[in-house]
């Protein structure tokens, strides 16, 4: 008698191989080693942020974007970004904790940008958006980031940033990319005026529903 030959047992994705009919758990099989027991599959895990704002040095807020519903209301918000800056803006570090949440930072003449993550969430890739954002406004501003130009140019501020995050998911941390999406003129010192001009313009009614928000 040939003897039988011994191989490994195939499972799909879903564990088929124990399934029965209409994906029905055959009787009396047990679970395969890489199965996971219905109502315990876990969605893919994707990097995340709660919220990105930048305040002047009086810590009033002039940009803020928030993803979900941590601080519901505008009240709460404000009340939040307040204690960060308290926390904040006399200090030489790059990260806080507060109110459960990881906090990165960073300062440039009288601006601080922010960017809030859960206390679970990677702390290098909440680093990595808050460089993504600044050097991408260092370039769309030619270098000079401060209150009064990033105000003047706030349309642009909003394009940049959701470029990088979009419904609190991580797009992209490459100042570069992010500057080639918007379609401006990237050069070793400046930017393209024509380009700028062109950009903002086109995405006019989009910026009046992100400002409504």
């Amino acid at each position: 008698m040939q003897k039988a030959e011994a191989r490994p047992r195939q499972h799909d994705h879903f564990g088929g191989a124990a399934r029965g009919r209409g994906g029905e758990r055959a009787a009396g099989v047990p679970l395969g080693p890489m199965e996971i027991p219905a109502g315990l599959m876990l969605e893919p895990s994707l990097y995340t942020v709660k919220a990105i704002f930048i305040l002047d040095s009086f810590g009033q807020r002039l940009l803020a974007k928030y993803y979900d519903d941590t601080f519901p209301s505008m009240k709460e918000q404000k009340s939040f970004e307040r204690n960060v800056f308290n926390k904040t803006h006399k200090t030489d570090s790059e990260i806080a904790f507060l109110e459960g949440l990881t906090i990165v930072y960073k300062s440039s003449i009288d601006l601080f940008f922010y960017v809030v993550g859960s206390p679970h969430e990677n702390e290098l890739m909440l680093m990595s958006v808050l460089t993504c954002l600044f050097e991408s406004l260092n370039h769309m501003l030619r270098k000079n980031v401060e209150k009064r130009t990033l105000v003047e140019n706030m349309d642009g501020v909003f394009l940049v940033v959701d470029e990088i995050v979009d419904g609190g998911v991580i797009l992209e941390s490459d100042a570069q990319q992010v500057i080639q999406k918007l379609n401006f003129r990237v050069d070793d010192s400046s930017l393209s005026e024509h380009s700028v001009t062109q950009v903002l313009q086109s995405a006019k009614e989009q910026i009046k529903w992100s400002l409504l928000k």
